[in-house]
Parts: structure tokens; sequence; C-alpha cells
């Protein structure tokens, strides 16, 4: 436990005994457990708050990623869109040109 032997341990709780007395030791142990309890409980606290953070920092970058993935497909589109509305200018400029010259065709007939 904590690095220390056994031997070590003896020596603390003879130490103990000795300042304490044995009508103290049983009350200072259970505050030193309940402190050790409590320290633990805040390093795992705080450990599941950095981990919750982390997870929230990779969560924020998939969305960003996934931002400028969709982003990227929406210009895309937007080409797209430009290409096909160049092709019906191109059309309609085309059928215009049919007509007139059908109506040409007729005139001359």
């Amino acid at each position: 436990m904590f690095g220390m032997s056994f031997a070590e341990i003896l020596v603390i709780a003879i130490i103990a005994v000795l300042f304490l007395g044995p009508e103290k030791l049983p009350e200072a142990m259970m505050k030193i457990a309940k402190f050790f309890k409590s320290f633990k409980s805040s390093i795992n606290e705080a450990k599941d708050t950095i981990e919750h953070q982390m997870h929230l920092a990779e969560l924020k970058d998939g969305a960003i990623k996934y931002k400028e993935e969709l982003e990227k497909s929406v210009n895309d589109v937007k080409k797209d869109v430009n290409i096909i509305d160049d092709l019906n200018e191109g059309i309609s400029d085309i059928k215009e040109s049919v007509t007139k010259l059908d109506k040409k065709d007729k005139k001359d007939v």
C-alpha cells in the first residue's frame, strides 16, 4: 500500500499508538480513512471531468469536419446547378434561334 512494506506500516502504527494513545487511535484511523476515501473520490471526479471534456473536444472536431464536408458538398451542388442553368439558357437560345429561323423560312415561302 502506497509503496510501503509491512515493517514500515507497523512502525507507523506503533508511533501512532504512542502519540495518540489507544483511546484516540480508532477515531484517528477513521478520520484518516475518510480523508483518503474523500481524496480518492475527488481524484476520480476530476478524472471523469477531464475524460468528458476530451470526449466533447473529439465530438467538436468531428462536427467541424462534418460541417466542412457539408459546405464542400453544397458548393459542388451549386456549381452543378450553375452549369445546369447555363445549359438551360443555351437551350433557350437555341430554341429561340430555331423559332426565328422557322418564322423566316415561312415568310420566304
